[in-house]
């Protein structure tokens, strides 16, 4: 009997892994929140394509995006749309680091960028998990507008922690300090291709 719940429990965690869908691009929350922050209706979206000098490329779970702005002095935006893996239900007893997609659940999300890659608003439309959702709360999101990189983001000194929702915090925060920095260095890139 033991074989027949391990064969169950296998199959379960198997399957379940790889009945992650694909991360929606074209989210109908993205378009609506780039019309509500810079009144753009139907947006020039392009994605750009990440070069091999950008480290940290590897880390990218997502595609990063250029956004055209004709009522602006600075015509372009930036959007970066991705995924973010957190605990399963029952907790992890791995760190951050290692986690695997296999052992874990996710939730997708975006953030829209001024020109200069500063945060204007970060937004979660697509929580699969189990636990932690209250770090979709817009109010707790809110954290982040006008973050640049320039400062690390610590839990319970400049981000307010969530009971029940440790890792879904470190994971959010991990990932829009990492996204933030490469940003910062595409940016740098597009502006010496366009020098030459």
């Amino acid at each position: 009997m033991s074989k027949y719940l391990l064969f169950i429990f296998f199959n379960f965690v198997l399957f379940s892994s790889f009945g992650q869908s694909d991360i929606d691009y074209g989210n109908k929350k993205i378009y609506k929140e780039i019309e509500k922050l810079w009144g753009i209706e139907q947006p020039t979206i392009e994605k750009i394509s990440i070069p091999d000098s950008i480290e940290d490329q590897n880390y990218i779970q997502g595609k990063y995006f250029i956004i055209e702005d004709t009522k602006s002095v600075n015509h372009f935006k930036f959007m970066y749309v991705g995924r973010v893996n957190s605990c399963r239900a029952g907790g992890c007893s791995i760190s951050i680091d290692t986690i695997e997609n296999f052992e874990t659940e996710y939730f997708d999300y975006f953030i829209l960028f001024n020109s200069d890659a500063d945060i204007q608003v970060v937004r979660i439309f697509n929580y699969a998990a189990t636990h932690g959702h209250e770090v979709s709360s817009k109010g707790w999101l809110k954290q982040f507008d006008g973050y640049n990189g320039a400062d690390t983001l610590i839990v319970g000194k400049n981000v307010d922690a969530i009971s029940g929702a440790t890792i879904s915090v470190y994971g959010i925060i991990e990932d829009v300090q990492v996204k933030t920095h490469i940003l910062k260095d595409l940016i740098k890139n597009l502006k010496l291709a366009l020098t030459k």
